[in-house]
């Protein structure tokens, strides 16, 4: 577990320089990073599913807040599995990764990590997972686009899981676009996981 910590570190660190050489970002939004062949190799060496965020922010902002709701058959059941508050400056950049589970494992591993101003924080929790879940399908998806704004709480990415006999696809790019008018989806799937992010003044 540590060796797999170190490398998301080490990870954050490099998206994090990159993020503050890029000049493309308009302040108080986060976007989707692109990831290099290799980036997606470093990740791909340690975690099941991984999603990178950069954010740009201005002086107005001094914390943020990263945490995973869990929602089974569309009912919250789990409002804060894993949180991470820290200060923010600037430019950063977030990382979440579930970890590689082995055959005996019957937890899912949640990795968050935040890094921002040359400080990284990091924060790593579990879930008791759910009988049948590591024998459902599952997809992972994020918001699509670039520099959305930060207002108010952000869904930044979702794991589901379905147990469906007619496949599985993630969530609609609707439904990060409006979440609450969107929340049906959720029912959809046995259950989800959303990681959300919330920028404080």
């Amino acid at each position: 577990m540590k060796r797999i910590f170190t490398i998301l570190l080490l990870a954050l660190l490099v998206f994090t320089l990159r993020a503050c050489d890029n000049n493309n970002s308009k302040s108080n939004t986060i976007s989707v990073v692109e990831l290099t062949e290799r980036e997606n190799a470093i990740l791909a060496t340690t975690t099941d599913m991984s999603f990178v965020f950069d954010f740009n922010i201005d002086s107005e902002y001094k914390k943020a807040s990263i945490w995973v709701e869990k929602y089974q058959s569309g009912k919250l059941v789990d409002d804060k599995i894993n949180k991470i508050t820290t200060e923010v400056v600037g430019n950063g950049s977030i990382i979440f990764a579930t970890s590689k589970k082995g055959d005996s494992q019957k937890q899912l591993t949640f990795n968050i990590g935040i890094s921002s101003n040359g400080n990284t924080g990091s924060i790593s929790g579990s879930d008791a997972i759910s009988n049948g879940l590591d024998n459902m399908l599952s997809v992972g998806g994020n918001f699509q686009g670039g520099n959305t704004p930060i207002e108010g709480e952000v869904v930044l990415a979702s794991i589901c899981y379905s147990n469906s006999e007619s496949g599985i696809s993630s969530l609609t790019s609707d439904f990060y676009k409006d979440v609450d008018g969107h929340m049906n989806e959720l029912e959809l799937y046995n259950v989800v996981y959303l990681i959300k992010t919330e920028f404080m003044k």
